[in-house]
């Protein structure tokens, strides 16, 4: 819990750039919480509603593909759905990343 309040208050930049435009509902309505632990893990980005963790990948993910893979499998028996975004496309192109989540959102509570 410690890790996740420093975690918080650091934001990088991209998830900054993202949890500007996700709080408060302001994606879809959906109630999105930034650096939440759910079991040994924090997600960047978590959505109890539909069970969707949304995770951004900076430069340094090429290096970590394994124990982000064990990560991943470890949510996904838990029912929680991981949306990885490079840290590059939120700078870039931003407005399709929200729709991405939010459409990857959307499906998740149809299920």
């Amino acid at each position: 819990m410690k890790r996740a309040k420093a975690l918080r208050r650091s934001l990088t930049p991209p998830e900054a750039r993202l949890w500007k435009h996700m709080r408060a509902g302001a994606l879809g309505g959906l109630h999105w919480r930034k650096q939440h632990p759910v079991g040994p893990y924090v997600l960047d980005f978590y959505c109890a509603q539909a069970r969707l963790c949304i995770e951004i990948d900076g430069q340094t993910h090429e290096f970590t593909m394994a124990r982000d893979a064990r990560r991943d499998a470890w949510r996904g028996q838990q029912g929680i759905e991981t949306l990885r975004i490079p840290a590059e496309a939120v700078r870039v192109t931003p407005e399709s990343v929200l729709a991405q989540i939010l459409e990857s959102a959307q499906a998740r509570l149809k299920l």
